[in-house]
């Protein structure tokens, strides 16, 4: 399809759900929910920034403050909470949104509560302390045994059943599409589990895990390298590996975490997706802590632990003088007045993606850093109300419900933590743009309303659920412009990414970005590392922290 300024109903269809869908209900009656509305990140002030802001500021009228964050997704609101911790409290986190969070916050509306991003974290082990340490805070984590493994309180473990999958016309337990599999299919899907348990039991010369959470505990052997330089498609054809099924499940999740089909996803990433949560072989993936509101439940704490210091709204257009004496003069617009304030810092946590660094960070790209590499996905979020669960064929709602015949990642069920099988309920539905993007721009994506986001949510639920319109109260969408960052081959063990978390002067970097995967477990790592350095900076020792405390 040629690239054009307005897409209709059938070339939106196409594009994002295929032929199939959109010659199925193309010609059909449009039906829409009586409610719903799209919201957008705040692309156009980060577009501002992006275009670079002309201004002239008086930065001796701008406020004084030890540190400032910028930025406050799970990287900012870690350093946040990490200089909390430390006793130091003489810091500014800068938020362009009216929330923070980002990608991983949740929502709530009429009593309910669902994700809007990111919505589990695997069971943490022994070696991810700090996350542990967070855990332990929030009362999800009882306590840790003697060889440092969490033990997570009930309530908090994914309920049974956890996952189903859509195919052949029913649902069936599980995620791995098994009914109907040949011999051949189940004996390359044991081959694939073997290996990722070879890779799993494997120890490098220094005793480190080949594949670990986050990267950074993981080994850097010349042997786990070498999978970044092919993709995970090329990798599975090289062990011999054919199985549609089992490419279905490697594509899956691909797409689960890194919104990128397996043959634009570094083999690397790909086995990290599956070795890097399994403590040893026999065991299987580690256990998935879960809330209705997703990792909002983490952002919230977070929030709540710093609240003080934030500051929403505030979108960070320049930092200067980070290479200089003297403190760097941090300058930012103020999206509710439309007023320009700033800060006079020692150090800047910088923990926005680093495809704006070249644009807020001055002398950034004079200084030989080359951010070309970091490439970020797109995906859409919709939470559909519905007044009662449909009616299905097999295996019975779950909390993950995937279709194998759909391009997107199907749907998480708010109240199925809570214990709630019956009545209303919030399925939160997920789209990454793995390979269209290069059909439908992110100026169209923008150019799009809330009805055209709605039929496709709709239309792709349609495939599972024939009658799921008259059960649909409420659609509320959310786009993600540049989401996540994707590890394609060659980007994760590459210069340009290793040397990003490096400190530029007085400016210290934090965010999934520069682990090369999005996950929580990644930007919090990075913006406690970040806070970290600061401290270590400032000459600052912790003081002792009570994690039973009962505040």
């Amino acid at each position: 399809m040629a690239k054009t300024e307005t897409l209709n109903r059938r070339q939106l269809l196409t594009a994002l759900l295929g032929c199939q869908v959109a010659g199925s209900v193309g010609c059909s009656t449009l039906r829409l929910p009586p409610a719903g509305e799209l919201q957008h990140t705040r692309f156009d002030i980060g577009h501002l920034v992006r275009d670079g802001v002309a201004a002239e500021l008086d930065f001796s009228a701008h406020e004084q403050v030890g540190v400032t964050i910028v930025g406050g997704g799970i990287a900012g609101l870690a350093a946040a909470w990490r200089l909390k911790r430390a006793g130091f409290d003489d810091f500014v986190l800068a938020e362009l949104e009216s929330k923070p969070g980002g990608t991983a916050r949740g929502g709530s509306r009429n009593g309910v509560r669902f994700p809007w991003g990111a919505h589990y974290v695997p069971v943490p082990m022994a070696e991810n302390e700090s996350l542990i340490q967070l855990l332990t805070e929030m009362r999800v984590i009882e306590s840790v045994a003697d060889d440092g493994s969490p033990v997570v309180a009930e309530e908090f473990l994914c309920r049974e059943p956890e996952e189903r999958v859509y195919s052949d016309g029913s649902w069936h337990e599980g995620l791995y599409p098994g009914h109907g599999a040949s011999e051949e299919d189940l004996k390359q899907l044991n081959a694939f589990r073997m290996e990722m348990d070879r890779w799993a039991d494997m120890r490098d010369a220094s005793g480190r895990r080949m594949f670990a959470i986050p990267m950074a505990m993981g080994s850097d052997d010349e042997v786990v390298r070498q999978l970044d330089q092919m993709s995970m498609k090329d990798w599975m054809n090289d062990q011999g590996w054919d199985s549609p099924r089992l490419h279905w499940l490697v594509d899956y999740s691909c797409r689960d975490d890194y919104g990128l089909p397996p043959e634009r996803v570094s083999a690397w990433a790909g086995v990290f997706y599956f070795a890097a949560r399994i403590v040893r072989s026999g065991m299987g993936s580690q256990e998935v802590i879960t809330w209705p509101e997703g990792n909002g439940r983490i952002v919230n704490y977070l929030h709540d632990s710093v609240q003080e210091n934030v500051r929403t709204g505030v979108g960070v257009f320049a930092v200067a003088g980070s290479q200089e004496a003297g403190p760097c003069r941090v300058a930012a617009l103020d999206a509710k007045t439309g007023k320009q304030v700033g800060f006079r810092s020692e150090q800047v946590l910088f923990a926005a993606p680093q495809m704006m660094a070249k644009h807020v960070i001055e002398g950034f790209s004079e200084s030989g850093r080359d951010v070309s590499g970091f490439q970020y996905g797109s995906w859409l979020v919709a939470n559909v109300h519905v007044q009662d669960r449909p009616v299905d064929e097999g295996f019975p709602m779950a909390w993950d419900n995937v279709i194998r015949e759909s391009r997107s990642l199907g749907y998480v069920t708010a109240t199925h933590q809570l214990g709630v099988d019956h009545g209303p309920t919030v399925l939160t539905w997920y789209y990454p743009f793995a390979d269209v993007e290069a059909t439908i721009t992110r100026k169209q994506m923008l150019q799009l309303g809330w009805a055209d986001w709605a039929e496709v949510v709709l239309a792709d639920l349609r495939l599972a659920h024939p009658g799921i319109d008259d059960l649909v109260s409420r659609i509320d969408i959310m786009c993600w412009g540049h989401a996540m960052i994707q590890p394609s081959p060659g980007f994760v063990w590459g210069p340009e990414r290793r040397a990003a978390a490096e400190p530029l002067g007085a400016v210290h970097f934090a965010g999934t970005d520069l682990s090369g995967v999005a996950l929580l477990e990644e930007a919090f790592f990075h913006g406690v590392r970040a806070a970290e350095e600061i401290l270590a900076v400032r000459g600052i020792v912790d003081r002792p922290v009570d994690l039973t405390r009962k505040d």
